[in-house]
């Protein structure tokens, strides 16, 4: 008798590995491991998630209609082609299992998001990664990797865990070398920290055009990570197929309530883009000044070079032992970096003095 065996692919897979959040099983003095909202959720949004617990008895609205009208409001999009889940994870899954299977390929930046070469190995598809140009997506390289096997193009935009954008016309251009049967998806997590004038999320193209398809999420600007809640916009035939996909009651109640309140509290996402706005710069300068090497960033996190794998890990350590939790990303192809995520003043000083420390000690 043969052994029980999983569909081929899945043992391919190296489970994926979250930022820490602990140090030797105490609480850190910063977790900087996993870019969550500096500033934490909007206290409306605490409210509401609080008001939500008197029925907890009541199962969620299945279509999270209210939830899709506030996106609408806020982002000043048709309802009808929004469609929310738990966390942009299970949208990025359901895209993954509705247009790719055995045999198809999916073509990914080199270090873009593991969750792409994960769930394509899960359906059975081949992941295809393309190499990047000084941390940067190619456009160009993506393009020549794409073959009639293709049946998804995903990018990463703001890029985690490098920081990195491609500009509106680098998306168009990219869009516009794809056959007609080739699913484009912009996972624009991090968009709401974004502030240069040539980036574009994707809307303006998805109003246009039938095979691209934007998510986001509620786990960064507003600070919802532990709720797990995501949405994606698209064409009303993709909308409509991962519709058919999702589980009934796939966003609880209290996390539809609280994100609800979350886009009503613009005053509180603007405080935590203007953190961003403020310790970004002067955190990457400082990391220059110690002779270290940041990468550009448009998003709330700085992946820091220290020259090689020894000393990155070396400078893991180390802020560990003051308390403070950096991410490894050796994972994603960058032995050599670390990726610290924007904290408050408070956070931020405390990372620099130690990294000070560090170099000073010449480590």
């Amino acid at each position: 008798m043969s052994a029980l065996t999983p569909r081929p692919g899945i043992m391919k897979i190296a489970p994926y590995v979250p930022g820490k959040d602990s140090v030797d099983g105490k609480e850190p003095i910063a977790k900087l491991s996993s870019n969550e909202s500096a500033l934490g959720p909007s206290p409306k949004a605490m409210a509401a998630y609080t008001k939500a617990a008197a029925e907890l008895h009541r199962y969620p609205d299945g279509g999270s209609e209210k939830l899709r009208a506030a996106i609408g409001r806020r982002y000043g999009l048709d309802p009808k082609r929004i469609g929310c889940g738990c966390g942009s994870d299970e949208l990025l899954n359901l895209l993954i299992r509705a247009y790719c299977g055995p045999g198809d390929e999916l073509v990914y930046s080199q270090y873009g998001f593991l969750m792409y070469p994960i769930n394509a190995l899960g359906v059975g598809a081949t992941p295809v990664a393309a190499p990047e140009k000084a941390y940067r997506c190619d456009v160009d390289a993506m393009l020549a990797r794409v073959t009639d096997r293709t049946r998804i193009v995903a990018i990463v935009n703001p890029n985690n865990p490098t920081g990195s954008y491609l500009t509106k016309e680098e998306v168009r251009k990219l869009h516009a070398g794809l056959p007609k049967n080739v699913l484009l998806i912009i996972d624009a997590a991090y968009a709401e920290y974004v502030s240069k004038n040539d980036y574009e999320s994707g809307i303006d193209l998805i109003d246009k055009a039938d095979n691209i398809v934007m998510t986001r999420t509620f786990s960064k600007v507003y600070a919802l990570g532990a709720l797990r809640v995501g949405w994606m916009y698209g064409p009303p035939a993709v909308v409509d197929v991962i519709g058919r996909l999702r589980q009934p009651f796939n966003v609880n109640a209290a996390a539809q309530a609280a994100a609800v309140a979350a886009l009503e509290d613009i005053a509180h996402t603007d405080a935590s883009r203007t953190n961003n706005d403020i310790w970004l710069p002067w955190f990457s300068a400082e990391c220059v000044k110690l002779g270290l090497e940041p990468l550009p960033s448009v998003g709330n996190f700085l992946a820091v070079g220290f020259g090689s794998k020894e000393r990155a890990a070396a400078a893991n350590d180390w802020l560990m032992k003051d308390g403070l939790i950096p991410r490894m990303i050796a994972g994603y192809g960058l032995p050599e970096f670390l990726r610290i995520t924007i904290g408050t003043e408070k956070e931020m000083r405390l990372v620099q003095e130690s990294l000070a420390r560090f170099v000073a000690a010449g480590r």
